[in-house]
Order: structure tokens, then sequence, then C-alpha cells
């Protein structure tokens, strides 16, 4: 979290939108901290996007576009199959995705999709009490469910 995950997407989704593709975001459907057909980041940056729980529901409109951005893969137990049968249609795939919980314990779908990336960047968060990187998250409320419905 604040590591920059959602803007560095947004990011690689404007360069392929400059270049002429057609681009679809996908954001997880309990995300709805500031818009349900929103992807924002903490800097309160927008970008249209299809809320949806699992990917399966993105496959009728894949032939649609040619770059396909996935915020939050850690929560869709369809991750590693949609992105390889997308990119085996030739589309580009995008995913921001936390690696592991705040218990330090993988992400299991995040995880098995490294060795099929093309490219796999690892950004880190600045520690909100000592300034250092912040390689890993950490729970500040008491539940210890690894989805926590936010919405303002």
């Amino acid at each position: 979290m604040f590591s920059g995950k959602s803007t560095e997407l947004i990011r690689r989704i404007h360069r392929y939108q400059h270049a002429k593709l057609e681009c679809l975001v996908v954001k997880y459907l309990f995300d709805t901290r500031h818009s349900e057909e929103m992807l924002s980041t903490h800097d309160k940056v927008f970008v249209e996007a299809m809320p949806v729980q699992t990917l399966t529901e993105v496959r009728p409109f894949l032939n649609e576009y040619d770059v396909i951005g996935i915020d939050e893969g850690q929560f869709y137990p369809d991750l590693v199959e949609f992105c390889q049968d997308a990119a085996t249609m030739g589309k580009v795939v995008v995913v921001a995705a936390l690696d592991a919980t705040f218990e330090r314990k993988a992400f299991d779908k995040v995880v098995e999709l490294i060795p099929t990336a093309d490219k796999v960047i690892k950004l880190n968060a600045i520690c909100s009490s000592c300034g250092q990187d912040a390689a890993f998250t950490r729970r500040l409320v008491a539940d210890k469910t690894l989805e926590v419905r936010t919405m303002h």
C-alpha cells in the first residue's frame, strides 16, 4: 500500500493510449474508495475502470482491447489463467498487485504469475514511522482478513 502500484498501472495505460492502443482497466469490485467505476490513486488521479469480482467477467470483451490493466491482482482467483490466455491472444497485460500479505505470506496467484511475466517491477512504499523503504504491508486494524473492504 502506498508504493505507487495503481499510479504505475495508470502511467503504463496512458503510454499505451498515446500509442493509440485500445485499453481496458479492471478494478476489484469491492474497491469503492473514491468511485465505483473509476480506478483512483492516493493522489486522486482517476481512470475509467470496469469493476469485476473475477476476471472471467472480462473475457467477453477481450477482442475489443489491445491492452488489459488489472489493479489489485492479488484478489482474483483466476489471475494466472486469465493473464496467460490474454497473452496467448496477443494482448498486453499489466498487473498491479501485492505479492504478500501483511503476515508476509505469498499471494499464491501473484507468485505463480511471475515466471510467465515479461517484466516484473517490485515497488516499495515509504514507512510512515521511520521514512525508510517499506517492502511489506502492515495491518493497522485488528481485522485479520486479507480483504478489508473500505468505502468512502
